[in-house]
């Protein structure tokens, strides 16, 4: 246990100068009532209000301590555990192209992939999860982390007209899309390091090619789940390379899929949370809670049994 206002503790103190005025408060005090002698009263036996005199001063005390500790907020944490769990580094690396906004798949592409990637993350807790983009260039809008939350926030406002709006180069650059993610887990220490890419093209801009990158990353033993997203419709038929997905999958050891719908693109990230699953051993424990209200409860008990104590069996008489 802990306070997060120690300081209020110091306020215990006060308590040596008023048990020195208690107990001391009556000496050289004249007598309330005058006897020609006490010698009657020194064997007299006493009865147990006698014996008990000072309980409400010591309740009074209690009270006091009680106050005191509730005012300093006592905190306190569960117990460390540990525990094994499922937990890999994975980076998702996607499209965001202006071809990303066909609707093909309703409501498009890109909403559907946002839409899959953000249950794929909800599923995974235990992981470090980051996010790369690309079109004509990459960035990473988020590295690796376990705050979910905020992965999840980053991938929802990722907008749909980065590139209509001139915020990004148009293009496909798979290279450079899959060497930002590359970078982001080539020093990681997990066991198990995979990349998830997907794109609705072919490789047409960007200083790294799509195997040069796939060749950086299994040097430094990373997995690339490789998914050719859209259906081979009108125009479209044909634009997804789907030969270079292949063997970045292969030359890394991943898998490659196509996805033509919603649905078969939820089937495949669920495949890939089958196949990647790694024990990893981690020590947790609970958020800190406040933990004066027990206290508070006390205090209040023991105030109200010293008042009924001072208002019937120790009522003084003037």
């Amino acid at each position: 246990m802990e306070f997060a206002n120690s300081g209020y503790l110091l306020l215990l103190l006060l308590l040596i100068p008023y048990l020195l005025w208690y107990f001391f408060r009556g000496k050289g005090k004249e007598p309330t009532m005058r006897m020609s002698d006490t010698f009657a009263y020194q064997h007299a036996p006493r009865n147990w209000k006698v014996k008990m005199i000072h309980l409400p001063m010591a309740l009074r005390c209690i009270v006091y301590v009680l106050v005191v500790i509730v005012l300093a907020r006592p905190q306190t944490y569960n117990a460390w555990d540990n525990k094994d769990t499922e937990g890999i580094d994975i980076m998702l690396t996607m499209d965001v192209s202006a071809s990303m906004l066909t609707d093909d798949i309703f409501p498009n592409r890109m909403e559907v992939a946002k839409e899959v990637a953000s249950e794929f993350i909800s599923s995974r807790p235990s992981d470090n999860i980051g996010l790369t983009i690309f079109a004509g260039e990459a960035f990473t809008q988020c590295p690796m982390t376990l705050d979910h939350a905020a992965l999840l926030n980053l991938l929802h406002h990722i907008r749909t007209d980065l590139v209509t709006s001139g915020l990004m180069q148009d293009g496909t650059a798979i290279g450079m899309g899959l060497a930002n993610a590359v970078s982001r887990l080539k020093d990681s220490k997990a066991k198990s390091k995979i990349i998830i890419l997907l794109t609705d093209g072919s490789n047409n801009v960007g200083s790294i090619s799509p195997m040069t990158a796939a060749t950086i990353a299994k040097k430094f033993g990373i997995r690339v789940y490789t998914i050719g997203f859209g259906r081979e419709t009108g125009e479209d038929i044909g634009a997804i390379d789907y030969n270079t997905l292949q063997d970045i999958a292969v030359s890394t050891d991943g898998e490659f899929y196509r996805a033509q719908s919603q649905a078969e693109l939820s089937r495949i990230y669920q495949d890939i949370d089958k196949l990647e699953k790694t024990k990893m051993n981690i020590k947790s424990y609970d958020h800190l809670y406040e933990a004066y209200m027990p206290f508070a409860w006390l205090a209040l008990i023991v105030f109200c049994f010293e008042l009924l104590l001072r208002w019937t069996v120790f009522k003084r008489l003037p």
